[in-house]
């Protein structure tokens, strides 16, 4: 088992333990040898093979064991034990925001809670507010999580559907009787989340195809078996659906069940200005009065045919969404979208000294490995604790470190010192004026009182912004898809203001923040907005979020003009400069 899992069960048996009442001391062990381990700067497997784990501040006895058991054989029978004295209901409770180890107890012991359904119901009831440390606010939280998890329950982070059909297409390429195959609808468009996922397969023997799909590997249940359409459910409530069409239908099929019910609506229209009709099986002209007179229909053998039947410029999938891209197409006007060979690097990533899984030399040897010009490295500043925030102490000596390595010539990749500074209420960073300065560029970032108003929050982050050492801003909604709702802010008002200050939004790439939301990058970019595509990378592996934040800026119609990133080491280091 690697390092990561092994930290993650460690967690895992802390809450756990915390549920069940446990001894405190007994439960900060377990958390506060996951945080231990997770920082670890040296390799684990040197360490266990040395014998050295448990001379490891942090690590006593029992932990090693439990470690060393853990990385040679990946499982824990302490841990398998400790899963099955727990009521599979109780874990259910931390999937709702707000709720630990500590206050599930509570609910537990006092009123009975051991399910998601009976905390509604004592929610409902008032009960919960009764009880101490909880309180009405707090209540309603809860009730606000319970809602938003069943509203989420029906999608899938669009990083977790593409893995799941990346395996599907994988097979279904296997197969010999099809000839082409495509993932559809909102996958294919990059939505930030996916309900279900649409495959289309063009092929003149389906049977082979709708057996094989509805046999696979994880299918709970086989919701539809037809000649040309099937319908499965994985164990994880993901619903899969695949077409077989005939090869000449295929690209008009994959344009119909790709674009967005806006965009196939303006679409059809196109068409009919045209004398033509669209549909999924095909594009030909309208019929005429006399039924003899029937034209035959036009043929295409890509999608770009489709659209240069049309008169318009090809729409890539991601902007398809029915919001005058068909338009800006009749006029030739659409942007070349940004490409992921366009990133040369990027700046907001955490390395082991907060609350990061590898080592400065580990993530600056990844991005050397990956072709990259540049990386930033920006670990949380000292009042995020709960991430192990760096103080002046620490950032000092990590920015010696940063520039040390860079003299030793060790990676061609360069490496920027940065920090990623809380943003405090009414404004204030986390660090004086002396400190931001000693830093080539600063990320402010909110992770502490999300739930202001609207005015005081958005006042909150323009006067961040303000602020001459910021650099750009980070996730700037806070929310966290399908766990965490926006926190309330005018966005219009601080993109101009960013614009203002001569400042960066981020577009956070990671699946589950995708923030700034690429609804908001059109117009703020036409404003002169610079958007700085970053991973949050907490380890090195974190670096293939790029794709799926250049997959958000595709949507958001951002060219590599617009994107910091995308810039050469020497233009960056003029940017931060200030004289670029």
């Amino acid at each position: 088992m690697e390092k990561k899992d092994i930290v993650g069960v460690l967690e895992q048996i802390g809450t756990m333990m915390e549920i069940k009442g446990e001894n405190p001391f007994k439960v900060r062990a377990y958390f506060s040898g996951a945080r231990t381990l997770q920082t670890l700067e040296e390799d684990l497997a040197q360490v266990i093979e040395e014998g050295r784990l448990s001379a490891v501040p942090g690590i006593g006895k029992a932990l090693t064991e439990k470690i060393q058991t853990l990385y040679a054989t990946g499982e824990l029978e302490f841990y398998d034990k400790l899963v099955a004295s727990v009521p599979s209901g109780l874990l259910d409770l931390l999937e709702i925001p707000g709720l630990g180890g500590k206050k599930i107890k509570v609910l537990h012991e006092q009123l009975g809670i051991d399910s998601i359904e009976s905390l509604t119901e004592a929610c409902n009831e008032g009960r919960v507010a009764e009880l101490k440390g909880f309180g009405e606010k707090t209540q309603e939280k809860i009730l606000s999580g319970i809602k938003n998890r069943e509203a989420y329950a029906a999608r899938h982070l669009w990083w977790k559907a593409r893995e799941v059909a990346d395996r599907i297409l994988s097979g279904l390429q296997d197969l010999p009787q099809v000839e082409r195959v495509e993932a559809a609808g909102s996958l294919r468009r990059g939505m930030e989340t996916v309900g279900d996922l649409d495959f289309l397969v063009a092929s003149s023997e389906p049977g082979p195809v709708m057996d094989w799909f509805t046999s696979m590997d994880g299918i709970a249940e086989v919701t539809a078996h037809g000649d040309t359409k099937s319908s499965v459910r994985f164990d994880d409530g993901m619903q899969a659906d695949l077409r077989v069409v005939p090869g000449e239908q295929f690209f008009f099929a994959l344009h119909h069940f790709t674009g967005s019910k806006d965009h196939n609506v303006r679409m059809r229209q196109k068409a009919l200005s045209l004398g033509l009709s669209l549909s999924e099986w095909g594009l030909r002209p309208e019929e005429e009065k006399d039924s003899s007179r029937k034209a035959g229909p036009i043929a295409a053998h890509s999608e770009e045919d489709i659209f240069e039947a049309l008169g318009l410029q090809y729409v890539p999938p991601a902007l398809r969404e029915g919001l005058g891209e068909v338009e800006v197409a009749e006029k030739n006007e659409l942007p070349e979208l940004l490409e992921l060979s366009d990133l040369k690097g990027c700046f907001h990533n955490h390395t082991t000294a907060s609350d990061g899984r590898n080592t400065l030399g580990e993530m600056a040897g990844e991005a050397d490995a990956r072709g990259w010009e540049y990386l930033g490295i920006a670990d949380h500043s000292k009042s995020s604790f709960q991430a192990n925030g760096l103080d002046e102490d620490r950032l000092a000596k990590q920015v010696t470190a940063i520039r040390e390595l860079n003299e030793s010539g060790r990676f061609r990749c360069h490496v920027f010192a940065g920090s990623e500074v809380d943003v405090l209420s009414g404004g204030k960073l986390d660090f004086e004026d002396s400190v931001l300065e000693s830093l080539d560029y600063v990320v402010a970032s909110v992770h502490a009182g999300l739930t202001q108003d609207e005015e005081t929050m958005t006042a909150r982050i323009i006067k961040a912004l303000e602020h001459p050492s910021v650099t750009m801003f980070g996730h700037l909604s806070t929310r966290l898809l399908l766990r965490r709702e926006p926190s309330r802010m005018n966005i219009p008002k601080i993109i101009d203001a960013a614009i203002a200050n001569g400042k960066i939004l981020e577009l956070n790439a990671n699946p589950m923040r995708l923030d700034l939301d690429w609804r908001h990058w059109r117009r703020a970019a036409e404003k002169g907005l610079l958007c700085c595509i970053n991973p949050d990378a907490h380890a090195t592996h974190h670096f293939d979020y790029q794709l799926a934040g250049v997959h958000a800026a595709r949507k958001g119609w951002l060219t590599a003009d617009e994107v910091l990133n995308t810039r050469t080491l020497n233009e960056i280091k003029e940017y931060l400069a200030g004289t670029g």
